[in-house]
């Protein structure tokens, strides 16, 4: 009785535990909002069905269809529906430490000691991107909760021989896998805990189950590896990086990322933007945080049965599901410090290290002989000033990242933009320019970049997107970088009107410009006085454009390429032309404009 008296309080102070760091994390989830691929993820679900070729499609390395399903889902449930995606970052947060704690106690039994691994799981800033950017939420929390349950059914299972429970393990890891790529590793950290702490005997039909989950699963993922087309158009070609890339950015992923994140770092951040950071361990921290791991894995190797099992198990997690993946697909890419300083990379391995630190200092349950040596009684006392360390520097950590700006900024464009698309006349005509990089970085996502992609989902009726002015176009509009709508000017260069329009007839008229205009796209915009209807000729360099002119006064856009000191004009027809003021530049938002709204959402 006293044992399971101590066993309910260990579990009520766990579950204590989970709720008090949900509470203290959702003030920084409640701050996010989505960015970068996130838009291009819900606007692909937007585009497309509920289809097999939809969520089976391989994203740079990634087969998810069930955060695929989901961004069709958000999609459909207010587009950027930002109160959905918090409940559901928290939902899935909940789940997570729920199973992490389940784990804990079905490994190791209930007891006090479980409760630092636990606390570990909850507090480190290795998990951050987990909850901070929605697509790695829908990726790495679900696949974070399977893991856990997963094993929590293996160890059930290898002790009772129940093949219910061998079954659940089989299931939460299909479900893993639909979620994140590096759930197939499951059975493999199964087969590893199982060699090392528990019941072998009698456990084969599991195996030849799991085999029967991870060979379906094999030869899918690799067929859409090789067949899914890219945004570049490409399929996937694997490609080391150079030698120097591979051991710099492994390296670096080992020492600045994962290292310093286990103890409580990395203390600070390098921002990316107003809404991420990479982490940037100030190089002391660092490299005290490399030697205290190093203290601990002697420690635990000179005292603690199998811990060199537990350590191997987790370096070669690290290097097959996080570092390979990296070398495969991203590093020649982002280079060593994008690649090594990105968090992201080994957010979901924190459930993992929680289980190493558990198998390297605590026995397994039921465990005979877990010790090699008897731990001397003064280190009992070591680990209460270790974690108030390691604790305090988690909660220093977290709070560098919170004062970032977050999603405030994006939010305010994004909401800014769907304010403005509810006021504006319907049918307007609205130039499609990419967002600014802070929304959606057009050298990644391309077409879902653009204004139209993001934003005219929020429209509530109809708008005319055009990616370049052409012909008579009343009252364009674009959008701004605060996400307001302003009518379109031209910067450029401007051939005034003079008393009275110019003439423009079959033979061509040529207008000098003040400036040379170099190599590039222009968009020329001709006012016209015009008695009937008629087709401009418009030539700059040795380019050249037809576009309509309209009756009566108006206005009307030529998009040219080329470069020249002059502007040609003729008609292309019957009906002549008589011209007034000309521009001819990129198109941008009017500085002496009343934009809409007047003010963006936040300030």
């Amino acid at each position: 009785m006293a044992r399971t008296g101590r066993g309910d309080v260990v579990l009520a102070t766990g579950l204590m535990m989970v709720a008090v760091t949900l509470v203290w994390k959702f003030e920084l989830i409640r701050r996010t909002y989505f960015r970068q691929d996130d838009f291009m993820f819900i606007a692909r679900g937007l585009e497309q069905g509920l289809t097999w070729d939809y969520l089976m499609r391989i994203d740079w390395g990634h087969l998810m269809p069930a955060p695929f399903a989901i961004h069709w889902v958000m999609g459909r449930w207010g587009v950027y529906n930002e109160v959905l995606a918090h409940a559901v970052t928290a939902g899935l947060l909940a789940a997570a430490g729920l199973a992490v704690l389940r784990l804990l106690r079905v490994l190791f039994g209930s007891r006090p000691a479980i409760l630092l691994p636990l606390g570990f799981y909850l507090l480190t800033p290795m998990t951050l991107p987990s909850i901070v950017w929605w697509a790695v939420v829908v990726e790495t929390l679900p696949f974070q909760a399977a893991l856990a349950m997963a094993l929590s059914s293996h160890v059930l299972y290898t002790r009772t021989l129940r093949f219910r429970h061998a079954l659940a393990a089989a299931g939460w890891t299909v479900l893993g896998m639909a979620f994140f790529v590096k759930a197939p590793f499951i059975p493999v950290l199964a087969l590893v805990l199982t060699l090392g702490w528990l019941n072998r005997s009698g456990t084969l039909r599991a195996w030849l189950l799991y085999a029967a989950v991870l060979v379906p699963y094999t030869v899918i993922f690799f067929r859409q590896l090789f067949t899914t087309v890219q945004l570049t158009n490409v399929t996937f070609e694997p490609a080391l990086p150079s030698a120097g890339v591979a051991a710099g950015s492994a390296w670096k992923l080992l020492t600045g990322s994962l290292i310093p994140a286990s103890l409580g770092g990395p203390w600070a951040w390098q921002p990316i933007g107003d809404d991420y950071a990479l982490a940037a361990p100030p190089p002391a921290l660092m490299w005290a945080a490399v030697a205290v791991a190093v203290i601990a894995v002697a420690v635990s190797l000179r005292h603690r049965r199998r811990a060199w099992l537990a350590w191997t198990m987790l370096l070669g997690y690290v290097l097959l599901a996080d570092v390979v993946p990296i070398w495969l697909g991203r590093a020649a890419a982002l280079g060593a410090d994008l690649a090594g300083f990105e968090m992201r990379y080994v957010s979901s391995t924190a459930v993992l290290v929680t289980v190493v630190i558990g198998l390297a200092f605590i026995p397994v349950e039921g465990e005979e002989r877990p010790w090699l040596r008897q731990p001397p009684s003064w280190s009992r006392r070591v680990w209460a000033p270790v974690a108030a360390v390691v604790a305090a520097g988690s909660v220093w950590s977290v709070t560098a990242f919170g004062s970032l700006p977050l999603g405030r900024n994006v939010e305010s464009y994004v909401e800014t933009a769907r304010l403005a698309l509810a006021r504006v006349p319907s049918g307007s005509v609205v130039l499609d320019t990419y967002v600014p990089p802070k929304v959606a970085e057009p050298i990644f996502f391309y077409q879902y970049a653009r204004a139209s992609t993001i934003l005219g989902p929020l429209a509530p009726g109809p708008i005319t997107w055009t990616e370049r002015l052409t012909g008579p176009v009343r009252d364009p509009l674009m959008f701004d970088g605060r996400g307001r709508l302003n009518r379109v000017d031209i910067d450029g260069v401007t051939v005034p009107g003079g008393a009275s329009c110019t003439p423009v007839g079959p033979q061509e008229v040529v207008f000098p410009l003040p400036e040379a205009l170099p190599g590039g796209e222009w968009t020329v915009r001709i006012t016209y006085l015009n008695g009937a209807e008629t087709t401009l000729a418009v030539r700059l360099g040795g380019t050249r454009a037809e576009v309509r002119a309209g009756r009566d006064l108006g206005v009307t856009y030529a998009t040219v390429s080329g470069a020249g000191t002059e502007l040609g004009l003729s008609t292309v027809g019957g009906a002549g032309a008589c011209v007034g003021e000309i521009k001819a530049g990129r198109p941008v938002p009017a500085e002496d404009g009343t934009p809409v709204p007047a003010r963006p959402v936040l300030p």
